[in-house]
């Protein structure tokens, strides 16, 4: 397979891919969907499950286990909200539940229900796989030259 071009800065991609805890939990999967096609260097990927692309050409498969800093970080307790339960309206809210929530300007972000209580409701802004290994696993479809 030599000759086919290696995936360098700004390599069109066209790949499937899936992040999973190293238990085989997974977390997504693109395998039997429709592959994700994009450009490196657009933060569709954290740097280093990027980092992992480089030099890798149509037809090569990848598994590697990222660190919690290699992947999505440590969980910041930052982004651990206390929000009033009148905010959620009609909506009744269950632990452990995903929910969108628009931020202004700034679009929607997803959190996940952590506890609820009469008058309020814990919601977790950090990324679901933030604080775990991730394994990571690619195959390269198709690799395009830079523009």
């Amino acid at each position: 397979m030599t000759g086919l071009p290696e995936i360098v800065p700004g390599s069109a991609v066209t790949l499937h891919f899936s992040l999973s805890l190293p238990d085989g939990t997974e977390a997504i999967s693109t395998f039997d969907e429709e592959p994700l096609s994009f450009e490196m260097g657009d933060e569709t990927f954290q740097p280093a499950m990027e980092l992992a692309l480089y030099g890798l050409k149509a037809g090569d498969e990848q598994t590697l286990t990222l660190t919690p800093e290699q992947a999505y970080g440590q969980p910041e307790p930052g982004l651990v909200q206390h929000l009033p339960r009148a905010d959620f309206g009609g909506l009744e809210p269950e632990v452990s539940q995903i929910m969108s929530f628009t931020m202004g300007e700034s679009g929607e972000t997803m959190g996940v229900i952590r506890e609820i209580d009469a008058d309020e409701v814990v919601v977790d802004f950090n990324h679901p796989l933030a604080g775990h290994e991730v394994v990571f696993r690619v195959k390269i479809l198709e690799v395009g030259l830079p523009k």
